[in-house]
């Protein structure tokens, strides 16, 4: 890792070089990790490689938390590394499937709990009027005989007790619905592809089911820590934080696109809400989470004062800037916060990519490490490693799908890792 001080803010050329180790990983990936698509997914090789660089560090790590933990990769390294863990998600889905591939199963009976669905699956009946009084969204992405299917798999894990085997049930199902709905695939603008053919949905929660029992199996001999907690909400709001040895996180971008259009099918599905659009609200970097924000007068740091100003002069229309300069505001206030929540000779470490917007760039690192500065944070270092994910290539065409053609229109393909201490 490369110390930087406040020359890295305001130098005019990238003088961080790639650290190849930082690329991949040295160990197969726990297939735990894998019970659930997610889009732009933290490596699992970062984190476990975090924890090594921490210790070399001299951070005495019992401690780990994730405050935008997503899917649960932190949450599930620190447990097969025996840390204690706290973390938090503004998306509901997130955090369930978090706490299910964080979890320990017996395999008995997740086994009882699935033959008494597939029976209750056989038995059920579920009428034609319940597709027609079904939210219309989800009449858009599933034709009926897909939607009923569903519908049966749902309320036979319903009547599974509340509990880490409903949990569990309920992400193996969230894990089928893009692929037997009309949701085109690997896309990252929810829109229906007219070519494809839906999975059966039985078909697809049976062999769910078994990828699950395989990754849980694999896991059995694996202690959970004594303090594990994963919560849904936005960590700015959130009370009674704890205090830890090192905070790993992946914040969203400047220029992020909308988690909540992305997760819409299991958020209507698992009855987290009747319209996905209201978890755009209070999401970072969401532009619709600053609509009534006033640009005079937000206290930005220069790094951040700079790029709203340089995005002004190019943008007639201020609903992206705005987002823009909300999401540097609260990201000043997640790293203040962050701050507070870290103890004595404790590290926090980002994982965060810079991007481009009409020309101009949007330079979340530097903006970061100047928030970290302001904080009180010091001894920070940064190195940039390359995306290493096949699928994450640098273009992507006019679908939104990810491509190899150089034609296409370039995004971000790196990232910036980026540490920072507290004496």
């Amino acid at each position: 890792m490369n110390k930087v001080g406040k020359e890295y803010v305001n130098q005019d050329s990238f003088q961080v070089e790639i650290n190849a180790d930082w690329n991949f990983g040295n160990e197969k990936e726990n297939n735990m990790h894998n019970i659930h698509a997610y889009p732009a997914k933290f490596p699992a090789f970062i984190a476990s490689k975090v924890f090594d660089y921490a210790r070399k560090e001299n951070v005495d790590v019992k401690s780990v938390a994730d405050i935008f933990c997503g899917c649960g990769t932190v949450a599930l390294e620190a447990k097969l590394h025996n840390y204690s863990f706290w973390g938090c998600d503004i998306n509901p889905v997130a955090t369930l499937i978090a706490r299910v591939k964080s979890g320990n199963y017996n395999i008995n009976v997740l086994n009882k709990y699935y033959t008494r669905i597939l029976e209750t699956i056989v038995e059920a009946d579920c009428s034609p009027e319940s597709y027609i009084n079904a939210n219309e969204r989800l009449q858009y992405w599933f034709d009926e005989h897909k939607y009923l299917s569903l519908l049966k798999i749902k309320n036979a894990i319903n009547n599974v007790p509340k509990g880490k085997y409903r949990d569990a049930f309920l992400c193996i199902f969230s894990a089928i619905l893009k692929s037997t709905s009309r949701w085109l695939s690997k896309s990252i603008k929810p829109q229906i592809d007219p070519n494809k053919i839906p999975m059966n949905p039985e078909d697809a929660f049976k062999k769910q089911y078994n990828k699950f029992v395989k990754s849980s199996e694999n896991n059995s001999d694996k202690e959970q820590s004594k303090t594990y907690n994963i919560q849904t909400g936005n960590f700015l709001t959130l009370k009674n934080i704890p205090k830890v040895d090192l905070i790993v996180s992946s914040p969203p971008y400047a220029t992020s696109y909308e988690y909540a259009d992305l997760h819409q099918l299991s958020t209507l599905w698992l009855d987290y809400t009747d319209d996905y659009k209201t978890y755009r609200k209070g999401t970072i970097g969401s532009m619709h989470n600053s609509e009534n924000l006033k640009l005079e007068g937000l206290k930005l740091n220069s790094k951040g004062q700079q790029i709203v100003k340089d995005l002004i002069e190019v943008m007639k229309s201020k609903s992206r800037v705005k987002s823009v300069a909300r999401y540097y505001e609260d990201m000043q206030k997640v790293v203040k916060k962050c701050t507070k929540m870290l103890k004595k000779n404790g590290m926090v470490f980002f994982v965060v990519g810079n991007t481009e917007f009409k020309g101009i760039k949007i330079e979340n690192s530097r903006h970061l490490v100047e928030a970290m500065m302001d904080c009180g944070l010091d001894d920070i270092k940064i190195d940039r490693r390359k995306i290493s994910n096949k699928l994450l290539t640098p273009y992507r065409d006019s679908n939104g799908k990810f491509t190899t053609d150089k034609e296409q229109r370039q995004i971000y393909h790196e990232e910036l890792l980026i540490s920072g201490r507290k004496h």
